[in-house]
């Protein structure tokens, strides 16, 4: 079943885009080089282009304004409302946020927002369909939150609809939970690790498939098969910004200036890329990359940070992974494994880059080149529906925009 939705459109000028290209484009080498030359470009630059660089990418106050309010209200709002709240916080391919809902006294109603797709990096739209997964499962823990016992019912209209979860609600009692608690915490950490092993026992208990059917999460976290798995998500990664298509329908979610974020509040932002304060202040005072250079930093951290510094790579599996329903069921299981690994201080970063390329060498009639070597290192018959990584962070994660719940209901 291919996705419907469609991508964000680029510049008419080829050349727009490579112009248009947020500051996490730069490597880390190239943003330490500058750094070297720090004293003398700021004596050069003056209080001018400098000054404006700190203005447009809110330098002195990157977690403040419209885009991250959700993060520090969401709890104030009370009944359906509030728990659309928490449900916003969700996580998402990309931040695409891809959900609208229907509200009403008695009834949620979810559906899919096709429109926000990351296209040909989502080719199938198992991962849009995750996402709002997500979205359901922090619903239904802020319901119970607010006293509102949800029912959910996923796909009441078919597959093929876009609504996807009916949540019919009535009154009972007031349950608060640490998965609750953590909603507000829980971000994508996409920064070192600090090379702790996680003990077998707390990743068992981080997984909770209650009510999920058809799902099995599996933890890769002995050297040798953490090792392959590691380089088969850099050659992933590889492929993927070697695609023209995926590299430019991705690179359309990155928000490059705070008037973008403020604009969209959605997408990729450099407060998201995990970088420690001093290079980021720095990044966010370099002029804008391109879209090449973006790439190349996303394939440099995956793999000098991101599988260089994994305890453990989680794979969520199925028999089923191009079945809607349990692509939701997928995304709720995903986020009680985050909020739990919120609760319990560990960091979890997505990383679908593997099943990504997957689906587009099935979708173009291509050779598999990554689907044997992925089944090799899990169980017979199992299929990867989505892959992260956990482990103890060096720092904490930052907040990425949000849309409000004006926003996305109707």
């Amino acid at each position: 079943m291919t996705a419907t939705g469609t991508v964000r459109k680029q510049p008419d000028d080829p050349n727009a885009a490579q112009d248009a290209a947020p500051p996490a484009g730069w490597s880390r080498r190239r943003i330490l080089r500058a750094f070297g030359l720090g004293a003398a470009t700021v004596a050069v630059a003056g209080a001018g282009a400098l000054s404006y660089r700190v203005f447009d990418t809110a330098v002195l106050d990157p977690q403040e304004g419209d885009a991250t309010e959700p993060w520090r209200s969401w709890r104030d709002a009370p009944g359906p409302a509030g728990a659309i709240a928490a449900a916003v916080l969700a996580a998402s391919p990309h931040n695409t946020q891809p959900w609208i809902f229907g509200l009403d006294r008695q009834a949620i109603d979810v559906y899919v927002d096709s429109s926000r797709s990351t296209g040909t990096v989502d080719a199938l739209g198992r991962e849009q369909y995750v996402g709002v997964g997500c979205a359901v499962e922090n619903l239904v823990l802020g319901c119970r939150a607010r006293g509102l016992e949800p029912t959910v019912t996923l796909l009441p209209d078919g597959a093929g609809d876009p609504r996807v979860a009916h949540v019919a609600l009535s009154d009972g009692p007031a349950e608060s939970s640490p998965l609750y608690d953590a909603i507000g915490e829980r971000h994508t950490n996409r920064g070192p690790y600090d090379g702790r092993p996680v003990p077998a026992e707390l990743l068992t208990s981080l997984v909770d498939p209650s009510g999920l059917p058809g799902l099995t999460a599996h933890w890769i976290t002995d050297p040798a098969p953490r090792a392959a798995l590691g380089e088969l998500l850099v050659d992933a990664a590889e492929a993927l910004v070697a695609d023209e298509e995926q590299s430019r329908d991705g690179f359309a979610w990155f928000r490059s200036s705070d008037d973008e974020i403020q604009l969209h509040r959605d997408g990729l932002v450099v407060d998201g890329q995990g970088l420690s304060p001093l290079v980021l202040g720095i990044a966010k005072l370099l002029p804008a990359s391109s879209r090449t250079a973006g790439d190349q930093f996303w394939v440099d951290q995956t793999r000098t940070v991101h599988t260089a510094t994994a305890a453990a790579y989680g794979v969520v599996t199925t028999t089923q992974p191009d079945d809607r329903r349990t692509q939701l069921n997928a995304g709720r299981l995903l986020q009680r494994i985050h909020l739990t690994a919120t609760g319990r201080g560990l960091a979890l970063q997505h990383m679908n880059q593997i099943t990504e390329r997957i689906d587009r060498e099935s979708t173009t009639g291509a050779a598999p080149t990554l689907a044997p070597r992925f089944a090799a290192l899990l169980p017979a018959g199992a299929r990867p529906l989505l892959t992260f990584r956990v482990g103890y962070p060096v720092r904490a994660a930052r907040p990425t925009p949000r849309r409000s719940v004006a926003e996305v209901t109707r």
